[in-house]
């Protein structure tokens, strides 16, 4: 129940268009029962079953009086002009009885569009938000493709079952009672006889709706580029967060996802007007018939009685789409309130790496980066990081080799703030870093990562991403410095080229430059590279190195290395093992321990090494 109201609070946020289509919904149930109501009557006059009063009652707000008034005129038109002129008035009140009660329906329907949409809008917008800011750790144990369906095809099973289902629960049950209450005072045995047809009518009725109403291919074009927006948002989270980009790609997603409400509001108004058009148009049918059927009756060539033949085609028009809606809203339910369990599972989810109360905001680092007694574990158990304690000094090139599975990543994640320690802290120019503004922090901190994240854009936006206000002579300088402008010129649309899904058109080495420009505009003064050459070939890594080297220039970095050669020059290496820092010093230094660096400078047969500026 929980679950259901938290979806509700969003409908409730258009409070008058769902007003509005109760309402309307509302007077359509009132129209229709009253055309039902006013058939036999009108019929039994027609056909002269009954005698026509001559005079009205005093008028009163009741359906008696309502319907002594039809019979009234009717009579009054049968003795002046006959029954065929009468006829013509039945089958004309009928018809615009009908058309009002289609016309508030679908105006009913219009308003629940926009409730429908816009619940659906903000859940994915605020699901988004919500994913977007969550820490890295939140991503660790958690599959891409579970997050994309909670966002696209969960919040779609809700708007279908959960919205629906407050439609049904207004309408669909009064709709049922007034028809089946007019049917059993006509006639309990063909209302029981209707009711058996009911399966078979509602499949017929149904596949004739169906062929009204068709699907926006721009929305399911934009469906599919919010999904890989999405997914690829979360692929790259932590190139997200180190470049403060949250803010830039919410407008990116905000201006997709205000194109899709749009787009599915013209299409689901379109698709709701189907229904109300069909009923009408059949209703119309049935009037000819009405029309026919009861022109034969008048002249006796058919044995078929009046009040038998009109109440037969009435009630086969109008009982089977809210019935058949009321018998599968309960299967739908349930599905909905699988899919929102899971929508608001992620909406509920609590952050691990909070955003302090009363934040630190930080424009420069001035002095050093410190680890004092850190241990980290990510379950809280089995630690990955013990005892370190490290200090980096303000334009240090501290190199962290160690084996696969030592804790390298893990270390340099806690300076971003992608997890926090377990124990211990860390603490920049003297501030603990969990009293600081986390954007604030990470503007101060660059990455180049090991796999470059490159997103389906141009080259131009890629390099932008942490600093989207750049101009153009700003964005070419940091290409040239990361030796990628040469390559982009020669694409056929330069800067503008769309680089493909997690850059694909593009070579290792050209996503790797990219990586170096976007981190080189931005111009941070603390650098993150973890592994950047490790997956290159000799020939890009050339490249890429010289890159790295105008990147690195007056800044204080800290590589991650398993080539060994990269890192010769460093100013300081640290060696890891199982989580602690085992050894430290200089390249020479390591050397002259003998000791698990000079192991792995023996396996990588270092004798022509290229140094590290």
């Amino acid at each position: 129940m929980k679950t259901y109201i938290a979806i509700l609070r969003y409908a409730l946020r258009y409070k008058t268009s769902l007003s509005l289509s109760i309402f309307f919904n509302v007077i359509s149930i009132f129209f229709s029962a009253v055309s039902l109501t006013m058939l036999i009557p009108f019929l039994q006059v027609l056909f002269n079953r009954t005698n026509p009063i001559t005079e009205l009652p005093p008028f009163s707000l009741s359906a008696q009086w309502m319907l002594a008034f039809f019979n009234y005129h009717i009579g009054q038109i049968m003795l002046n002009e006959g029954p065929i002129a009468a006829l013509l008035w039945v089958c004309i009140i009928v018809i615009v009885m009908f058309f009002l009660k289609n016309l508030t329906r679908y105006l009913g329907q219009f308003f629940m569009a926009k409730v429908r949409n816009g619940l659906l809008r903000d859940l994915r917008q605020d699901l988004y938000d919500k994913v977007i800011s969550l820490p890295v750790s939140f991503f660790t144990y958690r599959r891409q493709g579970d997050l994309i369906s909670r966002i696209t095809t969960d919040v779609q099973e809700i708007e279908w079952s959960i919205v629906n289902m407050i439609e049904v629960v207004i309408k669909e049950p009064l709709t049922i009672l007034a028809y089946l209450t007019l049917l059993l005072i006509m006639s309990p045995e063909l209302t029981l006889f209707i009711l058996l047809l009911l399966p078979i009518t509602g499949f017929i009725i149904g596949q004739i709706g169906k062929s009204l109403k068709k699907e926006s291919v721009e929305a399911q074009n934009l469906t599919g580029r919010l999904a890989a927006l999405v997914e690829e948002t979360i692929r790259g989270i932590t190139i997200v967060k180190i470049f403060t980009a949250e803010q830039l790609l919410r407008n990116i997603f905000q201006s997709v996802n205000q194109r899709l409400y749009k787009a599915r509001l013209s299409s689901l108004r379109k698709r709701e007007l189907s229904s109300p058009l069909s009923e009408f148009l059949g209703i119309v049918i049935v009037v000819v018939v009405l029309w026919f059927g009861g022109k034969m009756v008048l002249s006796g060539s058919s044995s078929l009685t009046p009040e038998t033949f009109i109440t037969f085609v009435v009630i086969f028009s109008q009982i089977i789409n809210p019935a058949k809606s009321f018998a599968t809203a309960f299967y739908h339910i349930q599905r909905g309130m699988a899919a929102a369990e899971r929508v608001m599972e992620i909406l509920n989810t609590e952050d691990s790496v909070p955003q302090p109360k009363n934040p630190i905001f930080i424009k420069e680092f001035k002095d050093r980066i410190k680890f004092e007694n850190v241990w980290f574990a990510y379950d809280r158990k089995n630690f990955v990081l013990k005892d370190i304690n490290l200090d980096i000094p303000r334009g240090e090139k501290l190199a962290i080799v160690g084996p696969s599975g030592s804790g390298k990543t893990t270390l340099v994640y806690l300076i971003p703030r992608f997890y926090d320690p377990t124990k211990g802290r860390i603490t920049l120019d003297g501030h603990d870093l969990r009293t600081l503004d986390i954007y604030s922090l990470r503007k101060l901190i660059a990455m180049v990562p090991q796999e470059p994240i490159i997103f389906h854009d141009t080259i131009l936006n890629n390099i932008k991403l942490g600093k989207p206000e750049a101009n153009m002579e700003e964005v070419i300088a940091a290409a040239r410095a990361a030796h990628a402008h040469e390559f982009i010129i020669k694409l056929p649309e330069g800067y503008n080229t769309i680089v493909g899904e997690r850059g694909l058109r593009l070579s290792g080495g050209q996503r790797q430059r990219i990586a170096i420009a976007r981190a080189l505009l931005k111009n941070a003064p603390i650098l993150i590279l973890d592994e950047a050459t490790s997956n290159l070939d000799a020939e890009s890594e050339e490249l890429v190195q010289k890159g790295l080297e105008n990147l690195m220039k007056g800044r204080t970095a800290i590589i991650i290395a398993h080539r060994l050669a990269t890192i010769k020059e460093a100013d300081r290496i640290i060696v890891l093992s199982e989580g602690r820092i085992v050894e430290q010093g200089t390249h020479e230094e390591l050397l002259r321990i003998k000791g698990i660096y000079a192991s792995l400078v023996t396996k990588q047969n270092l004798t022509n090494v290229s140094p590290l500026p």
